[in-house]
């Protein structure tokens, strides 16, 4: 098996260059491939990637302007050769030896998506994590599940896992964050079950480099509930036509 690591990275210059090198130090019991994209950062992470890649270890993609998490997640499916495909995050607050986690449950078959729930884990440290954080994601979980029957207990992880060819065969529109309650929506309304594995989580503040904000929830419960009324067929990508899915990159 090869997993494929995307990782969309926006201006973060003080944990990128880790991430990386934790991810390259681990023993994985599969083959893997990074493939980063660096979604138009004004600050030193494209120095910081490169000077990581010297030896051209991991694929690099960079965009020539912020487009947003999901148009860097879609970017880094273009690039992907692996048999699955996961997103990890650039901030740390995921940790990436969980990876291996995730890959358990599809080893027996029969699972074709896991989720990496913050939530769901014993070692989560509770006490750490702002109690607006935890709100919003027992609303956001909530509210999922009441849309799609589900039993999901953190919808909004980074940590999502699923067949490439599953994810590619998914008509994905949004461009931000969104993407996360997009590519949610569209695989439960698509009848695919998601299996949930406990994960670690260390959360970061705003001052310390965190990007969504309390809006994007609310915009969050926009898009779970516009995929829920769309016709689930309109969410199956038609043959591809020829030419750029994106504008053009370097």
């Amino acid at each position: 098996m090869v997993l494929s690591v995307i990782i969309p990275v926006y201006n973060e210059e003080s944990t990128i260059a880790l991430v990386l090198r934790k991810l390259l130090a681990l023993s994985f019991p599969f083959s893997v491939e990074i493939i980063v994209v660096d979604d138009g950062s004004t600050d030193r992470t494209k120095e910081l990637i490169d000077g990581v890649n010297q030896d051209n270890v991991f694929k690099v993609h960079s965009s020539l302007i912020n487009l947003g998490k999901g148009a860097a997640v879609r970017f880094g499916l273009e690039y992907a050769s692996g048999d699955y495909v996961i997103i990890q995050d650039a901030d740390l607050e995921l940790n990436p030896e969980d990876i291996i986690k995730l890959v358990q449950p599809i080893a027996g078959g029969g699972v074709d998506v896991v989720y990496g729930s913050r939530f769901k884990s014993r070692t989560t440290r509770i006490a750490s994590v702002p109690w607006y954080t935890i709100l919003a994601n027992k609303i956001l979980s909530f509210y999922t599940n009441l849309l799609y029957g589900s039993k999901l207990t953190d919808m909004a992880t980074s940590y999502k896992l699923a067949r490439t060819d599953l994810i590619r065969s998914i008509n994905l529109r949004c461009i931000g964050f969104e993407f996360d309650p997009e590519i949610t929506a569209k695989l439960l309304r698509l009848g695919h079950r998601i299996v949930e594995v406990p994960i670690s989580y260390e959360p970061r503040t705003t001052e310390e480099g965190k990007k969504i904000t309390w809006w994007d929830g609310f915009r969050f419960m926009y898009y779970l509930t516009k995929f829920r009324f769309q016709k689930a067929d309109s969410f199956v990508k038609k043959a591809r036509k020829s030419g750029a899915a994106f504008p053009a990159s370097t």
